[in-house]
């Protein structure tokens, strides 16, 4: 790991990395030059406590923060402590780091701790980034559920290399769409007696974008009569699931 994000650092365009950290890393000092010594250089300097021990002791100077969006939530108070050190492990090059310990005050979620490969961002600042991670996990959890991203079976290597971007593509045309429908009316939310839900999700999107491109085909009518005309039988493989889900709440109550 150390070895990967100072790679990272040494490219002509250093890339900086944020990730979560290790509450029991060895955390040095930088290592001070020493002019008139013989022999190589130090590579790091005093030992730093542990994060764990900063994150326990009773002189540690936390920083309230309010953050938005915090994994599904609109508002969240944390409290966080930023320092910079230098993180290091026999074998492995030296590497300097911000590190964050995110504390909750309300004690709901465990204390974590963050680093950010590039010393001079704001510890707000990584906050900020990480947390955008949740975003990008739900879109994967959705596309794969939804959209079966990693569940085709292709044996072509173009075909491999071009389901995955397509099906990507296609969450963003079914959001736009919704998105769309949306700012004309609300969209309609499916409930089920085991899952309550106030917001609408992903597969309220795609059933409202079904139901529209269904409709447009089989049930669009026309204003001159020489263009009216029986519309083919729709395939067995169509799913009408807002027709299905209110079959089964008319079914089952």
């Amino acid at each position: 790991m150390i070895e990967l994000l100072w790679q990272l650092r040494q490219l002509k365009n250093p890339i900086c990395m944020i990730t979560r950290f290790r509450m029991d890393a060895a955390l040095y000092e930088p290592a001070q030059p020493a002019p008139g010594k013989i022999g190589r250089p130090r590579k790091k300097g005093q030992r730093l406590p542990t994060l764990e021990k900063v994150a326990t002791d009773k002189h540690t100077r936390w920083k309230r923060l309010k953050v938005q969006d915090w994994y599904g939530e609109k508002k969240r108070d944390i409290q966080i402590t930023s320092q910079t050190a230098v993180w290091f492990h026999n074998g492995q090059p030296p590497l300097p780091i911000r590190w964050v310990i995110v504390r909750d005050p309300k004690r709901i979620f465990k204390t974590q701790a963050l680093l950010c490969t590039d010393v001079n961002i704001s510890a707000e600042q990584i906050i900020q980034w990480f947390i955008r991670r949740w975003q990008v996990e739900v879109t994967f959890h959705e596309v794969r559920t939804h959209l079966g991203v990693e569940t085709q079976r292709q044996w072509a290597d173009l075909s491999i290399l071009r389901i995955t971007p397509a099906l990507l593509s296609l969450f963003s045309v079914v959001t736009l769409l919704a998105n769309l429908h949306a700012r004309k009316q609300k969209l309609p939310i499916q409930q089920t007696a085991w899952y309550t839900k106030s917001l609408p999700t992903f597969s309220d999107a795609l059933n409202i974008v079904k139901e529209t491109l269904y409709s447009h085909r089989y049930f669009r009518t026309s204003q001159f009569y020489h263009e009216v005309r029986k519309g083919p039988r729709a395939r067995p493989t169509y799913r009408l699931s807002r027709f299905t889900y209110a079959f089964v709440q008319v079914l089952f109550g």
